[in-house]
């Protein structure tokens, strides 16, 4: 059901985009209770920093290895079909984990491998939704309606983690892996009946198999390397993830260790940080940002990084105090990443924004397992506010920086007259 690029204007694109849009509600909801559910059962039953960054590691690792690969597949292909398999083979996985889970067979592995799973869907889901959406949505709305889609991620935060603890009372883990096979199967209807736009093909496009594939991955380096500011974006989002990622893997076990709380206190402050998102995806969504949608996510930049940096300074018996500087760490989410998946479905061809979305996602993915390589036996040492204060302060150092970078802060003005064209009317000879 792809139709050739017809312009948002000329189609009944809020139907049919809120239409998909509320299928991948109930999906992303369920896949935030099985996350709850697996890092709490990992959490409790080995009490070990360096297993939880184990497991966020092997997740990574499709993203890193594949996710370039994976860009050029989506441009070159069904969008809509993608998204269809991607969500059939999360369910797959899923429903075979529940089943070990209900025979009491399970073990540390099989999780890892169930995350490896769910990971590599997401790494060509991802992608086809997000490339899809400058297709469907006119582009003046395109900074809303990431406003809207960081509230939904902050409402289904506040949601989920509170209601993943009272279903791990009442259903165990195997029931919360039930329900997300469910809402899997919600997000896979829509996609059956709904057209999803395709974009121009490329002139790679024709040359089928690896060759062509390894083509349209190489265009994308090209591209990206060619427009300094948004090579400037690619380093800051490899920094960000690099000093970052280690203090949203350790949170359970900050909780559990640290301030020595249990599951319900995790949902609470796992909601507040839900609450923070909802109220900043709200405001964006309202506000739509400065005028340079850059200069708003740098502002969402430093505030995460001060409130980091203040986590890792909370003593034990202040996790009221934890709960509210968390929730502005959700507050400033929203702020950072809706402007800057704006401006690249806002400024990046169509045609390849599916490529440039993954390098840039694969790219800063792949600090990620070296952090938390470095991150879970330094927690394990010297405590788990270390790395809190570590990469708030960095974080925030990064922000500085770019904000003095002219590259960066020019990027909605687009590709460079003398490099991008080159490149882009060779891409689509």
């Amino acid at each position: 059901m792809e139709t050739s690029f017809i312009p948002p204007e000329e189609r009944p694109w809020k139907r049919d985009f809120f239409t998909i849009w509320g299928g991948q509600t109930f999906s992303i909801l369920g896949s935030q209770l099985v996350q709850f559910a697996l890092v709490w059962y990992l959490t409790r039953t080995t009490q070990s920093a360096t297993v939880l960054a184990t497991a966020s590691l092997i997740a990574l690792l499709p993203q890193v290895f594949l996710g370039p690969f994976a860009g050029a597949i989506v441009d070159r292909g069904s969008r809509r079909k993608i998204m269809i398999a991607a969500d059939a083979s999360i369910a797959a996985a899923t429903l075979a984990l529940a089943g070990l889970f209900a025979a009491g067979l399970i073990q540390p592995w099989h999780i890892f491998t169930v995350l490896f799973i769910r990971s590599l869907g997401g790494s060509f889901h991802y992608p086809a939704m997000a490339a899809s959406t400058s297709l469907m949505i006119p582009k003046e709305h395109l900074t809303r309606i990431q406003g809207v889609n960081q509230m939904l991620a902050g409402g289904i935060n506040i949601i989920a983690a509170p209601l993943g603890a009272l279903l791990l009372e009442a259903l165990q883990v195997q029931g919360v892996l039930f329900i997300d096979v469910g809402t899997a199967l919600i997000a896979i209807v829509p996609l059956l009946f709904i057209t999803i736009p395709q974009p121009p093909q490329t002139n790679s496009a024709g040359k089928r198999g690896i060759k062509g594939v390894w083509n349209d991955m190489m265009d994308s380096f090209r591209y990206v390397r060619s427009w300094k500011g948004l090579m400037v974006l690619f380093l800051v989002a490899t920094g960000i993830n690099f000093v970052l990622s280690p203090a949203f893997t350790l949170l359970p076990l900050l909780v559990n260790k640290h301030f020595g709380l249990g599951a319900l206190q995790l949902g609470w402050i796992e909601a507040a940080f839900g609450i923070g998102v909802v109220v900043g995806g709200l405001i964006l969504g309202v506000w739509g940002g400065f005028k340079r949608k850059i200069i708003t996510s740098l502002s969402g930049i430093l505030l995460i990084g001060a409130t980091m940096a203040c986590i890792g300074l909370i003593p034990p018996t202040m996790f009221g105090l934890a709960i509210g500087v968390y929730a502005l760490t959700g507050f400033a989410l929203p702020i950072t990443n809706g402007p800057i998946f704006a401006v690249i479905q806002g400024t990046v061809s169509p045609e390849m924004q599916g490529r440039v979305v993954t390098l840039i996602g694969s790219a800063a993915t792949a600090m990620m397992p070296v952090s938390l390589m470095i991150a879970g036996p330094v927690a394990d040492r010297f405590g788990l506010q270390t790395w809190y204060i570590i990469g708030g302060a960095a974080c925030f150092l990064i922000a500085l920086f770019s904000l003095s970078s002219r590259a960066l802060i020019n990027i909605e003005a687009g590709p460079p007259g003398k490099l991008a064209p080159r490149l882009e009317s060779r891409i689509a000879d």
